[in-house]
């Protein structure tokens, strides 16, 4: 099995509804992501993946929530945007397109802050 992984960023305002401290109140951040892909067989070239397809197709998805508020996202509408959520949201989005027969998403990791991070599989 080979895995591989790229980093990316973007930076979003969010709240939590009814939480019971201080991220009830509008805030932003910088959130760091890590798309982690896997698969059992490489190319011609002896890649499993070209990492400049990969970022394009990651930061396609990242940037549409880049400098946005969370809150009034779709997929938030009825949920908390919590970095649980957006692990899941970004692997469910970043799959739907780089998904294949050779590779796919094997896990996203987003860092809400350098020491708290959450990270979504299946």
């Amino acid at each position: 099995m080979f895995e591989l992984s790229i980093k990316t960023q973007f930076s979003a305002a969010h709240h939590l509804v009814a939480y019971p401290g201080a991220c009830v109140v509008h805030h932003g951040h910088n959130w760091d992501v890590e798309v982690y892909v896997q698969g059992t067989t490489l190319d011609e070239l002896g890649l499993l993946v070209d990492f400049k397809i990969l970022k394009a197709s990651v930061n396609a998805v990242v940037d549409e929530l880049d400098h946005s508020d969370l809150n009034e996202h779709a997929y938030f509408s009825t949920e908390n945007p919590t970095s649980e959520r957006i692990a899941r949201y970004l692997y469910e989005r970043i799959g739907a397109t780089v998904n294949c027969a050779r590779y796919r998403i094997s896990r996203v990791t987003v860092h809400e802050t350098p020491g708290s991070q959450a990270s979504y599989w299946e």
